[in-house]
């Protein structure tokens, strides 16, 4: 059997013992991709689950997309035609664009359980740190799903949000990726002479967050405060001083150690955290009614893991390289001229170098997918 004939065999064999239909699935578009391209053909509409299921099993897709937003006439062309009821708000975390310390061995192409638990730390802060005490958002609002690759999608389902305009997303996109946060806001006596008064970890809104991470940073350590962009020096001076640093913070005073050119000091340090932030979230998936995403507990097919779908406890334990396998059957000889190792199911294949042989069918369908492996031969 051809290797893809083989993959794509083993999509369906999933398909058919697997139920992915999402609710109102008669209201929403479709779009489905293949092993080049994520999306070849959109504008579908299935009427029930049973006819996804069998759309499914016939085509194999290896991805597989689905719109947040609810329309009249879902299969219409051109958009404005779909007639838009309303939309869910997603959001979409994926830590290709951040610069974790993992990434220097595996790249960013590949992912470990180091980078993933940061992926499953950023959703919980968008959840616990934006949505709920920002937003007003309840967790049985809202839905989880590991995004099949590098990162997580959250909806948010209330009826509160299906009539919200693009305009209003977009604001909810810019603030939680804080574009357009006023520094002088955050720190009202910057540039005066006496006392520098900042937020307090208490405090609502962007304000709180900063002063909340940066204590977290400066309990950590000194690295975590030189991953905030401060030199090496002065972060070995206010973790030295952290007791006290932190007390002022609690009491709005962010002047407790002396900073020399404390205006760009701390305006380095929010920018920072801004950028940090805003590189965590597809702005254009929360803003635009228009995007499709992807369909939850459906194969990923640039890793052959699943989609899954998460119910809050679930996701405090979840391990995707463990626990969102699709393919526990059968062998594949593969060759890999070089790669990194990776650990899925608790055990660890590699590092490869030139390296030719039998491996189970989750790991070499991953490398192949990622465009590590050749695949030689199939054992089913």
């Amino acid at each position: 059997m051809e290797p893809r004939e083989f993959i794509l065999e083993q999509v369906r064999e999933y398909y058919k013992n697997v139920d992915v239909s999402p609710s109102h699935i008669e209201k929403r578009e479709f779009a489905y991709g293949d092993f080049e391209h994520k999306i070849i053909q959109r504008h579908l509409s299935f009427k029930d689950s049973k006819e996804l299921r069998s759309f499914l099993i016939e085509k194999a897709p290896m991805h597989m997309h689905y719109s947040p937003a609810l329309y009249k006439f879902p299969d219409a062309r051109p958009m404005e035609n779909k007639q838009l009821i309303g939309a869910e708000l997603a959001f979409d975390i994926d830590i290709t664009d951040m610069d974790l310390p993992c990434q220097k061995v595996h790249g960013k192409e590949l992912v470990c359980k180091d980078c993933l638990s940061v992926a499953k730390e950023e959703a919980l802060k968008l959840i616990e740190d934006f949505l709920i005490p920002d937003f007003g958002f309840k967790k049985e609002e809202m839905e989880i799903n590991f995004s099949g690759n590098r990162g997580y999608h959250i909806h948010v389902i209330s009826n509160e949000v299906l009539g919200l305009s693009e305009e209003a997303r977009k604001e909810i996109a810019d603030y939680i990726s804080g574009k357009g946060l006023d520094f002088n806001e955050i720190f009202p006596t910057i540039g005066q002479k006496g006392v520098l008064i900042g937020p307090k970890p208490t405090d609502p809104g962007w304000g709180g967050k900063i002063a909340r991470n940066f204590i977290k940073a400066l309990e950590t350590g000194p690295a975590a405060l030189m991953s905030l962009g401060i030199e090496r020096r002065i972060a070995k001076n206010l973790y030295e001083k952290r007791a006290l640093v932190e007390m002022g913070i609690r009491n709005g005073n962010w002047d407790m150690v002396y900073i020399k050119k404390k205006k760009d000091f701390w305006s380095n340090i929010l920018t920072k955290q801004v950028i940090k932030q805003s590189d965590i979230i597809d702005r254009n998936v929360t803003s635009y009614t228009t995007h499709t995403i992807r369909l939850p507990n459906t194969i990923h097919g640039s890793t052959g893991l699943i989609a899954k779908k998460l119910s809050f406890a679930e996701l405090e334990r979840f391990n995707p390289l463990n626990d969102a396998i699709a393919f526990e059957k059968g062998e594949m000889k593969i060759r890999v001229e070089k790669a990194p190792a990776i650990m899925m199911k608790n055990q660890v294949f590699g590092p490869f170098e030139k390296v030719e042989g039998y491996f189970p069918a989750y790991v070499s369908i991953y490398l192949y997918l990622k465009g590590f492996a050749q695949i030689l031969s199939v054992e089913a």
